[in-house]
Parts: structure tokens; sequence; C-alpha cells
């Protein structure tokens, strides 16, 4: 590979974005996985465990404060960096108080440390995405993404399987948790050395207009429903041959969990960062949409290897293979995809629309598993593994649906205006977001319900159902209407 395409990588922003990439991903597993492996080891009841999953939500969830950061700014470091600094800060603080903690004693206050360090890790989380839409030029944000997605990585790596291995063996679980307050400060010092991002793009004057003009703006550009579409269907077929690959690996083919578990987190893992990297070089010579087409396409093809597990005999190498080529080619798919992200974001409010599309990103990801999970019931494991291929077919045909706009934005830095159907758009509108409003309430009835503040398990199943058949209904709605424009456009 010329050394032109690898120098990128040896960059001061590269290094910058590498180093927050790290201290972004390092608390994820603090609160989730590591947590409960010390919960389980210290014999919490399996009720309480399931409770503290609920943590996690902050992640989903984190849209709600994503105006916040867009329209305020500390009085220190700037727009982004002062908000990573206080996030940070506020981490390792977290962090090294539920080493303090025991579960046995003090679980509570351990549920609150834990509500805390999720909380200020998806604001980190808003604040870097944001940081690094506003900083990287469109022909630097493949590379920049494949650079912050091996730093977020590795810190999964640390924060997980490292963080278990040394509180079982060597620290014990409290020590561990202070050695990784520890390893924040590495973010802490990236932050302080890190450049600002030209800050003559306004920031929202009100919080009226950081919360409804990056909505305004989103929809108000042209194929803006085909394009929520596009984000929500480009990874499915992924999605879908990873949300249930332990089962089949252990179950379906037979394999025993301890392989299982060394290839997924080693030689996935593995995978995964040459794939991101890779693809980060390769879409310095691509275009943004031809980086989308072939990535997903080499993702598509890649569950083949899954399917062949499926109808051959038990075999590691074959195991090996299948995994290393799927992780490898969604390492791929995951860079061009966060790019394409950030090409589509307003630098005026870009934390708000960073996380509003990430949020809608997780929705396949999310919710494939009961879908999987049936399909594999009802038809096995092979033509599941084929079914995933073909589902990643609506995406790409969305991909070339939406070319002429995104290749307008990458090449102008600007979004083609809406000019059909204006009114009728703003119902579509009206109805996705009475949809996710009433998502919003089942959250919280459901954490009400777990924690036995209110006992109203139908109620909770009925707003569910509604809001996701509202928010299903605006978006068809405004996807048909943006077809329709297209064909407009095009026999005009």
């Amino acid at each position: 590979m010329p050394k032109q395409y690898l120098s990128i990588f040896t960059q001061r922003n590269s290094i910058m974005l590498l180093v927050l990439g790290f201290a972004s991903g390092l608390p994820l597993a603090l609160t989730s996985g590591t947590l409960q492996a010390w919960m389980t080891v210290e014999n919490i009841d399996l009720k309480t465990i399931g409770i503290f999953s609920l943590v996690g939500q902050a992640y989903v969830f984190k849209f709600l404060w994503s105006p916040f950061m867009d329209r305020y700014t500390p009085s220190f470091l700037g727009r982004r960096r002062g908000w990573l600094l206080i996030s940070q800060l506020l981490l390792v603080i977290a962090i090294a108080a539920m080493g303090l903690m025991n579960p046995a004693q003090h679980l509570w206050w351990l549920a609150a440390l834990a509500v805390l360090v999720a909380f200020c890790s998806a604001s980190q989380d808003i604040v870097f995405d944001a940081y690094k839409t506003d900083l990287l030029a469109a022909e630097e944000r493949g590379a920049g993404a494949a650079v912050s997605v091996l730093g977020y990585r590795l810190a999964m790596l640390v924060s997980g399987g490292l963080a278990l291995w040394l509180a079982d063996r060597y620290l014990g679980w409290q020590a561990t948790y202070w050695l990784m307050a520890g390893l924040m400060l590495i973010g802490i010092v990236a932050t302080l050395m890190a450049p600002e991002p030209d800050n003559s793009i306004p920031a929202p004057r009100t919080m009226e207009q950081a919360i409804a003009a990056p909505l305004r703006d989103f929809f108000a550009r042209n194929n803006a429903w085909l394009i929520l579409l596009l984000i929500v269907m480009y990874k499915l077929g992924d999605a879908f041959a990873g949300s249930l690959s332990t089962t089949f690996l252990i179950r379906g083919v037979g394999f025993d969990a301890g392989e299982v578990g060394l290839i997924n987190k080693t030689l996935g893992l593995f995978a995964t960062i040459i794939g991101a990297l890779f693809g980060g070089i390769l879409m310095q010579r691509l275009t943004l949409f031809r980086a989308l087409m072939w990535f997903g396409i080499l993702q598509a093809v890649s569950n083949i290897g899954y399917w062949i597990l499926a109808v051959t005999d038990k075999n590691i190498i074959t195991m090996g293979s299948a995994i290393f080529l799927e992780n490898l080619c969604g390492g791929m798919g995951t860079a061009a995809f966060v790019a394409l992200l950030m090409t589509l974001c307003n630098k005026s409010f870009s934390a708000t629309q960073f996380a509003l599309l990430s949020a809608l990103s997780a929705v396949g990801r999310v919710y494939v598993g009961p879908i999987a999970g049936w399909f594999v019931e009802a038809h096995g494991w092979p033509l599941f593994y084929l079914f995933s291929i073909v589902a990643a077919l609506p995406g790409l045909l969305l991909l070339i649906i939406c070319r002429q706009t995104l290749e307008y934005t990458q090449k102008t830095g600007n979004f083609m205006p809406r000019t059909e159907f204006r009114q009728t758009y703003y119902w579509a509108l009206r109805l996705l977001l009475a949809g996710c409003s009433l998502l919003g309430l089942w959250l919280i009835l459901l954490i009400t319900n777990a924690i036995g503040w209110t006992q109203w398990p139908n109620l909770a199943v009925l707003i569910l159902q509604t809001g996701a058949m509202l928010s299903l209904v605006g978006v068809v709605i405004g996807s048909l209407l943006d077809y329709l424009a297209l064909r407009r456009t095009q026999l005009a």
C-alpha cells in the first residue's frame, strides 16, 4: 500500500482520535459485562443483575440530552473539548468510587454510580462523535472512523477481558476498577493536547433551537426519510448474522464455550480492527458511495462462512475462517458507515444529529434477536444464514436510490433541499415524534415496573405496540413521499 495512504494514520489528529476512541470505549464494559461478572462472583441474585442491565439504556437514549451539549459551550477549552474534559473527569471520579463499593454491602450505591458512569460515558460518546465530525475534512473521515474504531475496540478488550483476568488472578475487583479509572487519565491528557475544531460554525442560540433546529434541518433535506431507512437497514444482514452467532457455534455446531470465547474475543477482535483500518485506507481512494456499496456487498457475502459451518462437519479451522471473514468485512463496513454518519451531520448541531443517527442505527442490532430466534426455530440454521445475506440487500438498494444525494453532500459539503410534498412531510414527522415519545414513556414504565414502583405490565405492552406502530407508519409515509419526489424529479 503506497506510503501516502498509510501516512494519514501517523498524523497528529489520527493519534488523538485513537486515544480519545480508547477513552470513549473504556467505560462501556465497566457497567455491563465486567460489572455483571463482579456481581455474579459476589452471589447477587439474577433478578437484580438483570435490572442492572437497564443501565445500558443511557447509550440508546443519549440523544435526549445531546442538544444541551450543542447549545452550551464551557468557559474553557472550547465547545467540544470542554465537554470532553468535564465528562472524562466525572468518569474518573465515578469509576474510582465504584472501586470503593462492594456489591454485597453497597448494592444501591453501586447502582447509582453505575448509572452515573453510563450517563457520563454516553455523554463522552456524544461529544467525541461531534468532535471528529467537526474536526475531519471529507477526505479524512474514512481514516478517522477507522482509527476511532480501533481505539474503541482496544478499550473494550481492556475493560472487558483483561479486567476480568486481572480481577480474578491478581488485583481483585476493587483495585481493577481503580486501575480502569487511572487509564481514563490517558483520555484527559489527549483532550488537553488535541486541537479544538473550527469554531466559526455558530452554535444554537437557544435550547428550543438546539432541539428543534437539528430535526428541521435534517427533515428539510432531499431523501431524508430514505436515508433514515438506509441507516437502519445498511448493517441489518450483519446484525442478523451476529445476533445468534455464539448460540449457533455452541448449540448448532457443537464447539465448547472456551473455544468459541477464545476465537471470538481474539481472532474476531483482530479481524474487526484490521477490517476497519483497511477500510479506512481504501476510502482514501473511493467515494463514500462506492465504499459503502463495496463494503456492504462484502458484509453480505461474508455471512456465507456461517452457512458453510451449518452444512459441513464441525471443524475449528472452518469456524476460525468464518469468524475472521465476517469480522473483517464487518469492520470495513463499520468504517464506511461511521463516515456516512459524519457526512450527514450539520456542524452547527453535530452532537445532536450524530446522537440521533447513531441511536437509530442501533435499532436493527437491538431488535433482530427475537426475529432471528423465531426464524431458526422454524427453518433451521442453514436457511437462517442464507436469509442473513438476503437481509442485506434492501440496504444496498436504498444506497443506490440515495446515491445522488450522498454524492452531492460529499462533494459540496451542503445538503440538497426538499422541494416536493413539504406539508405532507410534516404529518409523517409528527407521527414519528409521537411514536418516539410513547417509546420513551414505555422505557420509563419498564424501569418503574422492574423496581416495583408500578405494576402495569399490560399498559407497558400497549404503549410499546402503539409507539412502534406510529413510528413505523411515519417512516413508511415519509419514505413513500421521498420515492414519489424522486420519480417526479426524474420525469420533470
